[in-house]
């Protein structure tokens, strides 16, 4: 049975669009659709964990530089794709899960087609926007409703009827200049 950290990670990985796990080098590897990685767990009993669970996520070498900088306790440059940018996570002791998530989804977005990128943004929007009504809601219970001004209706142009509309005149294609017939050679007399 999996450790409960690996299991939690798995879900939020696979909670992406798009995503799948494959095993590669004795390590679970989170995929978007056409192989690409975004992040590998490292397992503690191998040499990419050095000891200590953690995640591999994709990022870019400022990110890696800074996030190590600002906490060498949480975040270490992995083996192998350290010095492509790409930063250690350590899953032991106690897990910034939602940071995690984060960094998860930066991961994800780095490597991911514009079209699955911007399902994941609409998700994210979504959610926003489902707990800022929720908040709303909740104001407005406390404090009554809110005034809102009324919204004007939108008028529609209202078409007449046995109308047409004027035909635009086609334009007519720029005139090419006449070609010149191809020059012949001569012919020489043929000699006797």
């Amino acid at each position: 049975m999996a450790p409960a950290y690996l299991e939690r990670l798995r879900r939020m990985c696979l909670a992406l669009p798009e995503t799948y796990e494959k095993s590669t080098w004795s390590e679970p590897t989170f995929r978007i659709i056409g192989g690409k990685i975004f992040a590998m767990h490292a397992s503690a009993g191998t040499h990419h964990g050095a000891g200590r669970p953690g995640v591999w996520l994709h990022a870019s070498k400022e990110n890696q530089l800074l996030m190590i900088a600002d906490r060498p306790d949480r975040f270490f440059s992995p083996p192998y794709v350290g010095p492509s940018g790409w930063v250690g996570v350590w899953l032991d002791g106690d897990v910034p899960w939602d940071e995690l998530r984060e960094l998860i989804q930066d991961a994800f977005l780095r490597v991911a087609p514009k079209q699955v990128a911007a399902v994941l943004a609409d998700r994210v929007t979504t959610g926003a926007m489902a707990a800022k009504r929720k908040r709303a809601s909740a104001t407005r219970l406390v404090t009554g409703p809110a005034h809102r001004p009324a919204k004007k209706p939108v008028k529609k142009p209202v078409k007449k009827p046995g109308k047409k509309p004027a035909k635009r005149p086609a334009k007519r294609p720029a005139k090419k200049p006449a070609k010149k017939p191809a020059k012949t050679p001569a012919k020489r007399p043929a000699k006797t």
